[in-house]
């Protein structure tokens, strides 16, 4: 069960998103809010403060920036629990350090710097692919960043039976009275001979009823655990990743798993988290599954 919320701030017009989001997200679980800033001390586009102490001015400022995300978080939720930290360190390190057990990590789609035209940032995709916390990117429109759409999207993939995904999901639909909208994707098998047990078995009504039994095994200890969840559950021919990513346009989160294995770096996650995260039109909750027995193939 996680027991506190940390959210990374540079200043950037997508960090605030980020810690506006995780200063609601932190008032409806009731979590201390951990707002954190960690820098090389490299210097910011603008005017740096005049240095008035021993204190590099570069330092100086990312206090300026903590102390101001501290003040726009308090104004939003005066009754928050709220720390912060100035740490002298690469971003993406000291976030996953301090993403230990029990934590929701936070970060924005793109820092401070980022080229305009890139749709992730590098911190971002980094954190989320090695954190062993679950970990939420903020972005998408008004609506999902606001939670309009009353609904939380998401996608099971094989592995996800009664998986920290799926617990992590009805424990936000939960907390929010949202609906929780779970998807399953099939494909049908590349064609095979005529006479191939798999071939003879793979229509559509047949993989459709597979996928089903798979979302009821997967679903069925969490939904007991949290029966007030209004729960829509769908079965879809195609792929998981454009599915998801498609339907991202009408809920406020999707939650994905994602595996941890040692690839480059965004291959860990897999394709469905790995799309999601660029393409999705609202945050994305990163829930990791350590299974080594995971293969390449399975997302």
């Amino acid at each position: 069960m996680e027991s506190r919320l940390v959210v990374g701030v540079d200043g950037s017009d997508a960090s605030l998103a980020a810690l506006d989001w995780a200063v609601d997200e932190a008032a409806r679980r009731t979590l201390p809010l951990h707002i954190v800033h960690a820098s090389t001390w490299e210097r910011y586009e603008g005017v740096v403060p005049a240095r008035t102490t021993d204190r590099p001015s570069e330092q100086i400022l990312a206090e300026n920036v903590v102390g101001t995300a501290a003040e726009r978080a308090r104004l939003r939720a005066p009754d928050l629990h709220l720390t912060t930290d100035v740490l002298a360190e690469d971003a993406s390190t000291a976030l996953l350090r301090e993403g230990g057990e029990g934590t929701i990590v936070v970060v924005g789609s793109r820092g401070h710097g980022e080229f305009a035209d890139l749709l992730l940032g590098s911190v971002s995709l980094i954190v989320a692919a090695r954190s062993h916390c679950p970990v939420v990117v903020v972005r998408g429109d008004r609506h999902a960043l606001e939670a309009r759409h009353g609904r939380i999207l998401l996608g099971v993939g094989e592995h996800d039976v009664d998986s920290p995904a799926v617990r992590f999901a009805f424990r936000e639909a939960a907390v929010r009275e949202a609906e929780l909208d779970v998807v399953r994707t099939w494909r049908r098998p590349a064609r095979g001979p005529a006479d191939h047990l798999l071939t003879r078995r793979a229509g559509g009504a047949y993989l459709a009823e597979e996928s089903s039994e798979l979302l009821d095994m997967a679903l069925e200890a969490a939904a007991s655990e949290h029966p007030r969840v209004r729960l829509h559950r769908d079965t879809v021919e195609g792929a998981a990743h454009r599915v998801l990513t498609e339907r991202s346009a009408a809920a406020d989160l999707l939650v994905v798993g994602a595996r941890r294995r040692q690839e480059l770096v965004g291959l860990e996650l897999g394709r469905v988290a790995h799309r999601a995260l660029h393409h999705a039109s609202c945050p994305v909750a990163v829930v990791p599954r350590q299974d080594p027995e995971t293969k390449e193939g399975d997302r």
